[in-house]
């Protein structure tokens, strides 16, 4: 029956299903009670080698999404205002043929495809969805990717030779943990997947290890912290500059083993000179000497690991700064060691089936902004779409995203998007962004499909592997989101009749293997071999621990030389921008202007948890955070609204008074703003907030990686008018 388990012996319950959470990044392990095709409860699996029984509260939406009545489960076509369902065959019929009549009418670069952030979190859509775009073969790709991580992977393909070869923190042998705009105790780690952090950092901590957080605000991380030093939104990169530059100051440069493969040390050394912990220290906000003293003790920690994430990619030196925390982890020997920064081997290795990357092959149409790795910045998407021109964009498909909210100028897209010739949308809810597609299409919900984590085992701080099952059986007419994009791609491709016969012929193919049977390829092909097969993972419920991290370069490096490339050229040419706005910042340090930073919350990843009414119940958490001495200047009083002013947009939001943001800086969480006309989110809606991307600006971009620059935003806040009471 639709719904029920796919129990080996037949019977629908009770029983216990175990699984990966792939809602973030932590892949904790569950343990799911069911009966009678009901969950009971869901918890954390304590067998799980890697997760060891944590989860965290969003696990319990993936239970709530199954069940969400406002989950699509057909295909519908916007009529007007209202939708109205349809069959598959239709659906799949009028989205590719009136895809394939703006790109015979207009050329390839009329069309656009944009893919969120839960992309990589479903395997169906990673293995899957590259068939659809080679069908499509839309002239501009976007991705989350470029308003999240796009500076870890420039620097990684420049550096190491691969854009997916990321070093991660070996959090479990590290002595000294450096974290810069980094809060894993709320988002459970990003581009480091480590489940059971907090415990994880008890243990550091317990083994006289160190932690030192830099972030504008005390978050949660920072909270347990053995040190915590406020910096000034957008100066990480004059941090990390002088961090670096004391090393050549005070002789700590000892890169060990790596010296014999790594070029460029000199010039890293040479480039830095004019980045003195004195001459930034007033501009970042922390004292000279205190910078130093970090210097100091990362060097010479037996083991030290620095890790930057969203706040240091997400504004104007992205890149740079993503490459700094790079070089100190190699100019002192912490690279591809134990306890550093080191290289996972995953049972399936994405090295092998993704190319290395590519980097300004081609700009976007208005602005120039670079592409990378086939993609564009999102920050170029709308104005792409509101030029004038034959060539504009006019045909989009959006796949698991909700941009609207999640980049910057969402005001601007949303304009764009209506203003489209036509719009399809892979997703199975009505939301902020889909609302403007003229075909929706829903796939099968998390429990319903198989599942391997492809990308974060590739991140995670040991080498695991874990196979999930489905844990209902979809219904007659569901479509899985790898079957979805097979079924575009055969009505797109057209062409000749041999063409057409070989499409066909891959088609069938591709659906005898399935995402499972690609698996089996893939284990088979990768490092661990014969010891390693599809029917061990099968048989490991709870999963596998395949050891730690272990040292694997040069061997691993893709580089043609085999070499890692310190201080490439593109990235060092930046630094002479850095230092041109080294006066500017130090200026704006002192005349009281605001900025603006996002945050993350422990019950919120994407914008559609929020129709989750246990993850959103409760007091109102889109709270606009401010200092004290800011609000006494500003006249602002706790829990009354603020009105929030960019260059691109305005808001209000209820005012949080606390003395855990800095001051000079204001922050409002991501995700939020579920106000929108056409909105089919129950919960969401009676839960609005405000979106902090409203009052983000698409024109602030890290000028070398093209990501958007979400971070420190420029902003004046002042009370809102209360409104008056009828006489």
């Amino acid at each position: 029956m639709p719904g029920q388990k796919r129990g080996d012996n037949g019977q629908t319950g009770p029983f216990t299903h175990y699984r990966a959470c792939n809602l973030c990044e932590a892949i904790c392990g569950l343990e799911i009670r069911v009966e009678d095709g009901e969950i009971l409860s869901i918890r954390g699996d304590r067998q799980d080698p890697f997760s060891r029984g944590h989860i965290c509260a969003k696990a319990v939406a993936l239970k709530d999404i199954h069940q969400d009545p406002d989950r699509l489960r057909m295909p519908v076509r916007r009529v007007g205002t209202d939708y109205e369902e349809i069959g598959w065959d239709e659906a799949f019929d009028e989205a590719a043929s009136r895809l394939k009549d703006i790109r015979d009418r207009h050329g390839r670069d009329s069309l656009a495809v944009y893919l969120g952030n839960p992309s990589v979190h479903n395997w169906g859509t990673l293995l899957y969805g590259p068939m659809f775009l080679k069908a499509l073969a839309p002239g501009n790709r976007f991705s989350a990717t470029s308003v999240d991580q796009l500076p870890h992977h420039l620097a990684a393909y420049l550096m190491f030779g691969h854009q997916l070869l990321l070093p991660v923190p070996d959090i479990d042998r590290t002595d000294y943990l450096l974290m810069i705009g980094a809060n894993p105790l709320v988002s459970n780690g990003s581009l480091m997947t480590v489940p059971d952090v907090r415990h994880r950092l008890r243990e550091l901590q317990a083994r006289d290890g160190r932690l030192v957080v830099v972030d504008p605000r005390r978050t949660e991380t920072a909270s347990v912290a053995d040190e915590h030093l406020f910096i000034r939104p957008g100066t990480d990169a004059l941090f990390l500059a002088a961090l670096v530059h004391t090393l050549f100051d005070e002789a700590l440069v000892r890169p060990g083993r790596l010296e014999p493969f790594t070029d460029g040390i000199h010039l890293v050394r040479l480039h830095v000179r004019p980045f003195s912990p004195e001459a930034v220290a007033s501009a970042v906000g922390i004292e000279a000497e205190r910078i130093r003293a970090v210097a100091r003790d990362f060097a010479t920690a037996d083991a030290a690991v620095a890790y930057g994430r969203m706040g240091v990619s997400v504004q104007e030196f992205g890149g740079l700064c993503q490459w700094l925390v790079n070089v100190l982890n190699i100019l002192t020997g912490n690279l591809d060691r134990p306890g550093g920064s080191m290289f996972t081997r995953p049972a399936v290795d994405l090295l092998q089936f993704r190319g290395p990357g590519s980097y300004d092959r081609f700009r976007s149409r208005v602005r120039g902004l670079p592409e990378f790795g086939g993609e564009l910045p999102s920050a170029a998407m709308a104005e792409d779409m509101l030029a004038g021109g034959e060539d504009r964009i006019r045909g989009m498909v959006t796949v698991a995203g909700n941009p609207v909210l999640s980049t910057p100028n969402g005001r601007q897209l949303d304009e764009a998007l209506a203003g489209l010739d036509f719009m399809v949308s892979v997703d199975f809810f009505i939301n902020e962004t889909t609302r403007h597609a003229n075909i929706i299409l829903p796939p099968t919900s998390a429990l319903e499909h198989d599942h391997y984590d492809l990308v974060f085992n590739a991140l995670a701080v040991r080498n695991v592997a874990r196979y999930s099952q489905p844990l209902f059986e979809p219904g007659l007419e569901a479509r899985h989101d790898w079957e979805i994009f097979l079924e575009l791609a055969r009505r797109l491709q057209g062409g000749s009749l041999i063409t057409r016969v070989k499409g066909e012929i891959g088609r069938w193919q591709s659906m005898a293997f399935g995402p499972t049977g690609l698996l089996r390829l893939a284990l088979k092909r990768g490092p661990y071999g014969k010891r390693l097969g599809f029917r061990e993972l099968l048989s490991a419920e709870h999963g596998l621990d395949l050891g730690a991290l272990d040292s694997c370069l040069p061997e691993r490096l893709t580089t043609q030389d085999k070499r890692i490339h310190l201080a490439p050229g593109i990235i060092t040419a930046d630094l002479g921008r850095l230092r041109r706005s080294l006066e500017k910042m130090s200026e704006s340090a002192v005349d009281g202007t605001l900025t603006l930073v996002s945050r993350r919350q422990p019950r919120s990843n994407n914008s559609w948890m929020h129709n989750c009414e246990r993850l959103v119940k409760g007091k109102d958490r889109c709270t606009l955070l401010i200092h004290p001495s800011d609000a006494s200047r500003l006249g602002l009083r706790d829990g009354r609204k603020a009105r929030i002013r960019s260059r691109v947009g305005e808001v209000t939001a209820p005012v949080e008074i606390s003395d855990q943001i800095m001051p000079g800086v204001v922050s409002l969480p991501h995700g939020w703003g579920h106000d929108r006309p056409g909105v089919r989110l129950r919960v969401a809606r009676r839960h609005p907030g405000t979106s902090v991307n409203d009052l983000t600006d698409h024109q602030r971009v890290d000028t070398l990686s093209g990501n958007a620059a979400l971070s420190g935003v420029p902003v004046t806040v002042r009370p809102a008018r209360r409104s008056r009471r009828p006489s």
